[in-house]
């Protein structure tokens, strides 16, 4: 029934769909279901590539069977942003799946949880405090994935005038200073691709390999320094994140001429 729990025979139609190669709006078109309900269900049990009907059925009823058995949870503190008529459940069910969806990209558990419980907030901002009240976890855990997202510069402190406690911060440019350092970061392996090459040797297959690597990292380093460029050209400079990126093309090709003249 559209708008009820998936059946079944609902997952089969999903694990079709996505063998077919829809997208989550076409699966839900197919379905009477929105888009977000199809993302949720394919992103809790597996993503895309290893989504099965089956085990997502088992998965679903181990989750009902878990959560009949824990005792009820305290409730969650009261949003620091006022709510504004938001229903809590969908934004909860939004806030996990948007969580998994880190996680398949590699950002650990406890991390991807710290951001996303900032990312859904209007201020952009909480303290430790509110973020252990409102992830339910310890300081100590909160403390290692707030490091871990200030080292990849997608959070920043800050304290106000006057307050006695720092609160961590994201802001618009979350995703500028992660292409940033992915830029950075392929840089450096460019060039000791390059340098791989020059090692082993340019016309062997493994020196080859280094080579094409080279190839296609300074590449994709060029394309993400252009699509950082019209991002900033649309935007008013907003602090550090911009002046940034600013810089990324020196630095990348800084990395990339060392790599030419391994490679020469």
């Amino acid at each position: 029934m559209p708008g009820g729990r998936l059946t079944g025979e609902d997952r089969r139609h999903i694990a079709e769909g996505l063998s077919e190669g829809l997208g989550y709006a076409e699966i839900g078109r197919r379905l009477g279901r929105p888009a977000s309900t199809v993302m949720r269900e394919v992103t809790r049990n597996g993503g895309p590539e290893a989504y099965g009907a089956d085990r997502a059925e088992r998965a679903t009823r181990e989750r009902a069977r878990r959560i009949r058995q824990d005792p009820p949870r305290p409730p969650r503190p009261a949003e620091p942003d006022g709510g504004h008529g938001r229903d809590p459940r969908e934004v909860e069910d939004f806030a996990e799946s948007f969580t998994t969806l880190l996680e398949q990209q590699g950002v650990p558990r406890m991390a991807a949880r710290v951001l996303v419980g900032l990312y859904v907030t209007d201020s952009g901002a909480l303290t430790a405090t509110e973020l252990v009240q409102r992830l339910r976890v310890s300081p100590a855990s909160v403390s290692h994935a707030v490091a871990f997202l200030e080292a990849q510069g997608m959070i920043r402190r800050e304290r106000t005038a006057g307050a006695r406690r720092e609160r961590y911060v994201i802001d618009d440019e979350i995703w500028l200073r992660s292409t940033l350092a992915a830029v950075q970061m392929n840089a450096v392996l460019a060039a000791a691709s390059r340098r791989g090459a020059e090692v082993l040797g340019a016309t062997t297959p493994a020196g080859a390999r280094f080579g094409t690597s080279a190839e296609f990292l300074l590449l994709m380093g060029e394309t993400l320094q252009e699509v950082m460029e019209r991002w900033r050209q649309g935007r008013r400079p907003t602090g550090s994140a911009d002046t940034a990126a600013h810089d990324a093309p020196d630095t990348a090709a800084g990395a990339g001429g060392s790599g030419s003249a391994a490679g020469g």
